[in-house]
């Protein structure tokens, strides 16, 4: 009896293969539900009281603004007393025919390009010299980042008295002999622009270098030691290690000096003034606002000027993150699998 009980067994379990239970003699377990992690009313109080200032703050001072400078684009108005004179369109339509405003578009996309091409290149080989061990590395990098946190009142000032024609620039070229390349630095059109490039990149090279340095320290140095002892050469481990692994830093600068650009205003307003700008080719779509809108007394323009401003620094930021920031950030995020 025994025996047979045991054959039977011995068979039941050759026949069942490993790992599974035969149907009818377990009941299958249903699979556990996934726990809900919803939050209390504590924590969106906490929530609601911690974030609340910032989202007052942040509709109170940039969407109202926006809103408001929309609101008044479409009247003329001399910016007192409520608007009436509604004129529609008509502002930027104006804005859309005036050729000075196509200049100042011009110039402002001419500067963004001459940013990247200029500032990234000097940024990243300094920021590569600086990142290697050598005496005096700290002075270098203050001294490198001093110019970023200097006023831009007082580096337009001083950068305006240095580069007249009786300046300092000039004097210096005739006294070591080299006259003959003395030049109107901020009137001439053909100069102008890149006297222009000059300051910018002698002002804001520093903070693309702390950045770049900033996105290096976090690079492991197991890379770099494990090819070093693969036989490369210190530049090949920069090509291949440090310049793919610094992309996102690379990137994010990129979008924050593409819409410093686009919004430069006060180094040129300084520098060149309101009418020497339009004609040394200087002027960008912010001095336009300015001297259009608040300087001629016609504030409905100016606050349409503002609004198409707005918008076109909106959609190439929109652009900017959908195809070039889209890697990063989706790859900062987590949770939702």
């Amino acid at each position: 009896m025994s025996s047979d009980f045991g054959g039977e067994a011995t068979a039941v379990a050759e026949d069942v293969p490993a790992g599974r239970v035969p149907a009818g003699d377990v009941a299958e377990q249903p699979a556990p539900r996934p726990r809900r992690c919803g939050i209390g009313w504590a924590q969106r109080l906490e929530i609601a009281l911690l974030s609340g200032p910032a989202i007052l703050m942040f509709l109170g001072f940039v969407i109202l603004p926006v809103l408001m400078a929309a609101y008044y684009g479409f009247y003329r108005w001399k910016g007192f007393g409520a608007p009436t004179d509604f004129v529609g369109l008509d502002n930027y339509l104006t804005i859309l025919r005036d050729s000075s405003f196509h200049d100042a578009l011009l110039h402002n996309g001419l500067i963004v390009v001459l940013s990247l091409v200029l500032q990234g290149p000097i940024a990243l080989a300094l920021a590569l010299l600086l990142n290697r061990r050598m005496r005096g590395q700290s002075v270098i990098r203050v001294l490198i980042f001093v110019p970023y946190v200097i006023a831009e009142v007082i580096v337009g000032t001083a950068w305006s008295l240095l580069l007249q024609v009786e300046g300092a620039v000039n004097g210096v070229l005739e006294a070591i002999g080299l006259g003959g390349l003395t030049a109107d630095w901020l009137a001439d059109p053909k100069l102008a622009i890149w006297t222009l490039m000059l300051v910018l990149t002698w002002k804001y090279v520093g903070f693309a270098v702390i950045l770049f340095l900033a996105g290096m320290q976090n690079i492991p140095e197991e890379l770099s030691e494990a090819a070093a002892v693969d036989g490369a050469s210190y530049w090949q481990t920069q090509r291949r290690i440090t310049l793919p692994l610094l992309g996102p830093t690379v990137r994010i600068w990129a979008f924050l000096s593409i819409i410093g650009a686009l919004q430069l205003f006060d180094l040129v307003y300084i520098i060149w003034g309101q009418y020497v700008a339009s004609t040394a080719g200087t002027s960008t779509m912010a001095t336009y606002l300015v001297t259009e809108g608040r300087n001629a007394g016609n504030y409905g323009y100016g606050n349409a000027v503002a609004v198409v401003l707005f918008l076109i620094s909106m959609i190439i930021a929109l652009v900017y993150q959908r195809f070039v920031l889209r890697r990063d950030t989706e790859g900062a995020l987590t949770g939702g699998r």
